[in-house]
């Protein structure tokens, strides 16, 4: 007795699921996200995925006598580069369709 459910339905979505997750990762990892700071005086880019690919600081922000300071602008260009990543992230896991699936998981109609 099977009361309506359609477990090969059920699995052919969760492969287009598995399917659509899978390209946006390989979006993502060819995407470049630069997170800045200090007026762009230290610059990170990275990868979509979260690869560190290179970090620029601006001679004027190295100060011998504050390097609190530059600490604190690295930190927040890091931060700055990870919000974007997680849009990003947001961004793929928002445009696929989750069809009878995500209504078991009560996000659907």
């Amino acid at each position: 007795m099977t009361d309506g459910f359609d477990l090969g339905g059920l699995l052919e979505q969760a492969q287009a699921m598995q399917q659509q997750m899978m390209e946006a990762q390989a979006e993502q990892a060819n995407q470049i996200v630069t997170g800045t700071a200090g007026g762009n005086k230290v610059s990170i880019e990275l990868t979509g995925t979260g690869e560190y690919k290179g970090v620029k600081i601006a001679p004027e922000a190295v100060d011998p006598d504050d390097v609190e300071l530059l600490e604190e602008l690295v930190l927040a260009a890091l931060r700055d580069a990870a919000a974007q990543i997680a849009e990003l992230q947001e961004q793929a896991m928002g445009g696929m369709d989750l069809g009878a699936l995500g209504g078991m998981l009560g996000t659907g109609e």
